[in-house]
């Protein structure tokens, strides 16, 4: 048998600040939103942006986030402490079923040591093969496509590149679906579906998506193939009060549409009584989720009419998820994989 070369996964979120303070927060934010693939724009209209940046954005609103970011700290940040819990799950799936099992770590796109950092520290471990999977499942420029920019950052200046494969989306992947189904169907046995049920998805500009970026239709996509699989099931007639929305908007440009907010408001001024809602779009819960979602669309909804608002939580470390993932990294990454353990 030949020899196996070492095989590292690396599962990579967004990213998160190291503390809940202004400071923290505003390093993690200036690296964020000065990067092209979040706020495109070249010549004039970059050196504003850039302008603008250090000068208004970075001056108000670190100290207002870093106060939301307390609301749901837990000794570290929620989207940290669940990628850690992802990676050790995983891991423990490839432990049990290969021999010289790959090696599985988490990594950000941004903040300190994020992915091209990682990157450096595997090839001088003596990694030579690497999977990447962004856990963003619906493809964005402004998430996945950035992930592929650090790893060309890292290849760039390695004089032996690194073998690496990057999974570009999993928004159609089977598994991810049923996962998806399965969480709402869970939630609905354990209390009745809502008149309305929400997938909030994270949003982009409306330019963004006029230029070609594919996220708003895999959004869309992954509803409607989540609206199929429940079709089949005892939920059959809950598929028809589902509806896609996009939230987290930034700035004053125009986002993609209909805005998560504002059809909260008008489900409230319209009498409807109850919503569920869910954001496929992440991964793991974090400031969207758990405040601007859970807390903030909640009041909302509540302020204008509504009586009952559940937030149903993002999918986490669930096994079926985890089972997902571990698919994932046998269909692309198989023949890194080595032999298996016999049962």
């Amino acid at each position: 048998m030949s020899k196996i070369e070492k095989t590292a996964i690396i599962l990579v979120n967004i990213g998160t600040p190291d503390k809940p303070d202004t400071k923290s927060v505003a390093a993690f934010l200036g690296e964020f939103l000065a990067d092209t693939r979040v706020i495109e724009g070249t010549g004039l209209r970059r050196w504003l942006w850039l302008f603008i940046l250090k000068f208004i954005v970075l001056q108000t609103r670190p100290k207002k986030v870093a106060k939301l970011y307390k609301q749901i700290w837990q000794q570290d940040s929620p989207m940290r402490n669940i990628l850690n819990k992802q990676v050790a799950a995983l891991q423990k799936n490839l432990d049990d079923q290969y021999k010289v099992p790959a090696k599985v770590y988490g990594s950000m796109t941004y903040g300190a040591k994020n992915l091209t950092y990682l990157l450096d520290q595997l090839q001088g471990e003596g990694y030579q093969q690497v999977f990447v999977i962004p856990m963003f499942p619906q493809y964005s420029a402004t998430s996945t496509g950035a992930v592929y920019d650090k790893v060309a950052c890292f290849q760039k200046r390695a004089r032996e590149v690194l073998d690496v494969r990057i999974l570009k989306s999993y928004y159609n992947d089977v598994n991810f679906i049923k996962a998806l189904t399965q969480s709402l169907e869970s939630h609905w046995h354990r209390q009745p579906a809502a008149d309305k049920t929400i997938f909030s998805y994270h949003g982009i500009p409306q330019q963004y998506a006029d230029a070609g970026d594919p996220y708003q239709q895999h959004c869309l996509q992954t509803t409607e193939l989540v609206k199929t699989e429940i079709r089949k099931g005892e939920f059959a007639a809950q598929a028809e009060n589902i509806t896609s929305t996009f939230q987290s908007r930034f700035g004053v440009t125009q986002w993609i549409k209909p805005y998560t907010d504002k059809y909260l408001l008008q489900l409230g001024n319209e009498k409807v009584t109850a919503v569920d809602v869910i954001c496929p779009a992440f991964s793991a819960d974090c400031l969207e989720t758990l405040e601007e979602i859970a807390q903030t669309n909640k009041a909302l909804f509540i302020e204008s009419g509504g009586q009952q608002y559940r937030y149903i939580e993002a999918l986490n470390d669930n096994p079926l998820f985890i089972e997902c993932l571990f698919k994932i990294v046998q269909q692309q990454a198989g023949d890194w994989l080595g032999d298996k353990i016999e049962s």
